[in-house]
C-alpha cells in the first residue's frame, strides 16, 4: 500500500461519512493562508474525536495544542448545552487564528483559548480547580508528552478519557536509540501508560492523508 492509496481511501470515507462543512473548511483554509503548518487532524480523525466525545458524554474537555482550531471545532461541537472546552496554545499568532476560526464556527461561547507554554498553564488550571475534565486530547509538542500525561491525570477523574495523537511517528516509536525528542517523548509516554495503575489503555495505528501514525487512548479507572 502506498501513500497515494491511503489518501484515496481517506477521501472515499470522508466523501461518504463526513458531510461538507463550510466552517471546518474555512478553518483549514484560513489557517493555511496564515502560514500555519498543515499538521491538524484529518476530517475522518476529527469526526472520530467528536464521536468519542459524544460517546463519553463529555461536558468538560481539555485540549493541548490548538493550532488553528480545527480539532477544537470538532470537539466543541460534541459538547451539550452548558459544556466547556479549554484549549492550550503556545504560539500567540496561532491562537489568534484559532480564536477567529472558532468564532466563525459559532462556538466562541463554549471555547476558551489560553496562550503560553502548556507546562505553565496546566498547573494554573489545577490551582483554579478547572478540572476534572471528561476528555483530554493531547496534540502538542511530543517531547513533553510524559509531562502532559502527569498533568492529564491530575486533571482527571475515574471515567476520564485521555487521547494522545502522533504516538507512532511513522513507525519510529520502535527505535529505542532514536535521537529525535518527539520519538523519545512518544516512547516514554507509552511506557508511563503501561506502568500506570490508574488507567487502562491501548494504541491504534492509523494511515491516511497525513501518512502513518496513531493514537493512544487511556481510560482513567481509579482516583488520580
Amino acid at each position: 500500500m502506498t501513500d497515494v492509496r491511503w489518501r484515496e481511501v481517506d477521501r472515499y470515507f470522508t466523501d461518504l461519512l463526513v458531510r461538507p462543512d463550510p466552517a471546518l473548511d474555512a478553518a483549514r483554509d484560513v489557517s493555511a493562508a496564515a502560514g500555519l503548518p498543515s499538521i491538524e487532524v484529518t476530517a475522518n480523525q476529527g469526526k472520530l474525536l467528536q464521536l468519542l466525545a459524544q460517546i463519553q458524554g463529555a461536558r468538560a474537555i481539555l485540549e493541548l495544542g490548538t493550532l488553528g482550531g480545527y480539532s477544537t471545532i470538532w470537539l466543541a461541537r460534541a459538547l451539550p448545552s452548558g459544556g466547556r472546552l479549554i484549549t492550550l496554545e503556545l504560539d500567540p499568532r496561532y491562537a489568534e487564528v484559532a480564536r477567529s476560526n472558532v468564532a466563525q464556527a459559532g462556538l466562541a461561547d463554549l471555547v476558551e483559548i489560553r496562550v503560553g507554554p502548556a507546562l505553565d498553564t496546566l498547573p494554573r488550571l489545577a490551582a483554579e480547580g478547572a478540572g476534572p475534565f471528561d476528555l483530554i486530547f493531547i496534540d502538542a509538542d511530543k517531547a513533553s508528552y510524559p509531562e502532559y500525561l502527569a498533568w492529564a491525570l491530575e486533571l482527571s477523574r475515574p471515567g476520564t478519557l485521555i487521547i494522545a495523537d502522533n504516538v507512532v511517528r511513522d513507525g519510529a516509536v520502535l527505535d529505542a536509540s532514536s535521537e529525535d525528542p518527539s520519538v523519545q517523548g512518544a516512547r516514554r509516554f507509552t511506557e508511563l501508560l503501561a506502568a500506570e495503575p490508574r488507567v487502562t489503555s491501548t494504541a491504534i495505528q492509523t494511515v491516511g492523508s497525513k501518512g502513518y501514525d496513531g493514537f493512544a487512548l487511556a481510560l482513567v479507572t481509579a482516583d488520580t
